[in-house]
This record gives C-alpha cells, structure tokens and sequence, in this order.
C-alpha cells in the first residue's frame, strides 16, 4: 500500500471523503493543496528531502481567485511533477470525462488512474488506488467508456490550439500571430485556412461557427 499521498483538489467536501478513503486503507501520510502552486511546492519539497510522495490524487480543474497561479490546471501539475519525478504514480480524480482529455491524458504516459466523481466515485477511488498498489492501471466504468468510443475522433495538439482560439472569436490574422509568438508550428495563415477547411470536411460542417458548434456538442470542445 502507498505510504504517503499528495491530494491536490481545491473542494473541501471532496478533501474530507478522499481523507476517509486513504485513512480506510491506512494510509497515515497524506498531504492536501488546494492550489496546483502548492501541490508542487509540496512535491518538490518531499522529493528533495529523500521522501517523496508514491501517489498523487489530482482533480483536473481549480477554480480561479484573488491568487495568481503559475500553474493553472491539474493537467499541467501533472506534466510537470512527473518531469521531476517520474516514480510519482498519478490517479486523477475528476468530473471531466471530455473523449479528448480523457484519451490524451493516457496517451501522455503520465498517469495511472483515472476516476470519475460520480454517485460511486469514492467507491472507484478505493479500488483505483488497491488496483495501483499491485501494479495495475485503473478506470472507473464511466471513463472506460468514454475510451471505448471508437467513432470520437482524436485531435491533434495543434488543431485543439487552433480550434480554441476560434472558439474565442480570434481572426485567422490573430491566431498566426499568437502561434508565432508562442513558437507553435505550423503557423501560416495558410496552413490555418487549410486545416480548417479539412475539419470542416471531416466533420461535414457548412461554416467554421457550425464547425465550433459540432465540436462542442461532441464534447470535444
């Protein structure tokens, strides 16, 4: 059984039950953050002392406030403390069950686990962590379906970017300029004009608006 856990999760309610849960199974040590800053304060601080955590708990989402934050999703928290450790074993925990985030976040290599809070989330939860304990990947029911939908197709990184940034009302002039101050590749105005006018093919849309619209009814945006 894992001996020490690191929670990152900004709701107190679901603190308190994933607290019952490791205490159940005698996990004494046990960690919470709720900013992603902190969790990784608390990582590194663990690591450098010869004791680092066996398991982080990481919902995906945190909600914003008066605080700035380098590190603003559970997503990225994850990258990064397996950068520095890549021993930690990840278990998300989370309401996000998007096909898209869901089958990136297993193709990144980076985590373990992943448990939908859901009517038997902790019940999930429990068995996600036993699971871990004997070398064993997890998924709850409903994430496991999400990853059995053979008809949802994946997007690459780039077409999330590019996607999103016309999901916020950005010109195709201001994409290629953002995409060449942030280094994204390619960045072309007519490589965006091309990959567009693909997806709105493959997705039999009339216009890239019904093209945003068919995304986000797909869950994929």
């Amino acid at each position: 059984m894992f001996k020490k856990v690191l929670v990152a999760e900004d709701m107190d309610s679901i603190n308190i039950a994933v607290a019952a849960v490791l205490k159940d199974l005698g996990i004494e040590q046990v960690e919470h953050a709720q900013y992603c800053d902190k969790a990784r304060i608390l990582a590194k601080q663990a690591l450098s002392t010869g004791e680092p955590f066996d398991l982080l708990i990481c919902d995906l989402s945190f909600k914003n406030d008066h605080r700035t934050e380098n590190i603003k999703s559970g997503k990225e928290l994850i990258s990064v403390l397996k950068q520095e450790d890549p021993n930690l074993r990840v278990l998300i925990n989370s309401v996000e069950d998007h096909p898209q985030t869901v089958r990136s976040l297993w193709d990144s290599g980076n985590i373990d686990a992943y448990v939908c809070k859901d009517r038997r989330g902790l019940k999930d939860l429990e068995e996600a962590i036993i699971a871990l304990t004997r070398g064993e990947a997890y998924n709850s029911k409903g994430i496991e379906n999400v990853l059995n939908r053979d008809n949802i197709l994946m997007l690459k990184d780039w077409d999330m970017e590019l996607l999103t940034a016309i999901a916020t009302g950005l010109t195709q002039e201001e994409i290629q300029e953002s995409f060449k101050k942030r280094d994204i590749s390619p960045n072309s105005k007519s490589s965006i004009e091309k990959r567009l006018k693909e997806l709105r093919e493959e997705f039999a849309a009339n216009t890239t608006p019904h093209l945003i619209g068919i995304l986000k009814d797909l869950k994929i945006l």
